[in-house]
């Protein structure tokens, strides 16, 4: 049900991050706000988690099918300035069938900072690569690196993103709840460009924010519809499903010589 910007103020209340925003005060405010609370929370509360992610990205004009994986990632936890535990990530690609099976791990610093690759699909599966993740190769299929993966980087690009639209102050700010994500009741933002201009990446974009997690589970952006009445076309959507916090996910977790993966054991990167 779409509500108006009252219902998002009471969302906002349940969910513990302050007052109900004042009548000038512009609709994002408040989710910024709340956008940067999680992000403490993200750094303070939660070391680890487990999910599966669900992606679909438009490369070069055309948009690829949907990409399915199962994620490990670690948060990089800091102590006195120093990090004492890297941000890590461990990711196997369930679908598509040309790609199920890869396996995916990357530490922070470790490895020469590089992504350890094992091919996996039905073509040349035997093969274990180093990549550095900001690479025409590793980007060659995806957006953004895989340092940029999960719900922290999201949550700071939608805290950077919303600073931008209030800086700009051209978008409209729709709020509906009751939406859900593989069954789970989410409170959904939609922001809406009604001018094209340069400067906006995109026409519309929204997030969906678990009402139990409160937490982005979900972001999609859709670009200029080509004609009238047409539907905008996707631009890029991430959803993590089955989210399952600090599993308590150690180092080996993140070793591609761990024997539950499938990484070459003898590769140097």
């Amino acid at each position: 049900m779409v509500r108006a910007f009252s219902v998002l103020a009471v969302f906002f209340a349940a969910v513990s991050i302050g007052a109900a925003a004042e009548p000038a005060e512009h609709p994002l405010v408040p989710l910024i706000r709340f956008a940067e609370q999680r992000l403490q929370t993200l750094d303070n509360d939660i070391r680890d988690y487990t999910c599966t992610l669900v992606k679909r990205e438009r490369i070069d004009g055309q948009l690829r099918d949907y990409e399915q994986l199962s994620v490990k990632l670690r948060h990089e936890q800091v102590r006195q300035d120093r990090v004492v535990t890297p941000f890590a990530v461990f990711l196997r690609f369930l679908a598509p069938a040309e790609v199920k099976g890869r396996e995916v791990v990357y530490v922070r610093g470790r490895n020469k900072d590089k992504v350890i690759v094992w091919r996996g699909g039905p073509k040349l599966a035997y093969v274990t690569t180093a990549v550095s993740p900001d690479s025409d190769l590793a980007l060659r299929f995806a957006h953004y690196p895989i340092s940029e993966i999960g719900m922290k980087n999201l949550t700071e690009r939608l805290i950077q993103m919303g600073k931008q639209e209030l800086a700009h102050n051209e978008c409209e700010v729709v709020y509906v709840d009751g939406a859900k994500i593989n069954g789970r009741p989410c409170m959904m933002v939609q922001l809406t460009h009604s001018v094209r201009r340069p400067h906006f990446r995109y026409y519309m974009a929204r997030v969906f924010i678990d009402d139990e997690l409160k937490l982005p589970m979900c972001y999609a952006s859709y670009d200029w519809p080509t004609a009238k009445g047409e539907a905008p076309p996707l631009i890029e959507e991430y959803t993590y499903l089955d989210v399952k916090l600090n599993v308590g996910l150690s180092d080996y977790d993140f070793d591609y010589h761990n024997p539950a993966y499938r990484f070459r054991k003898t590769f140097e990167p």
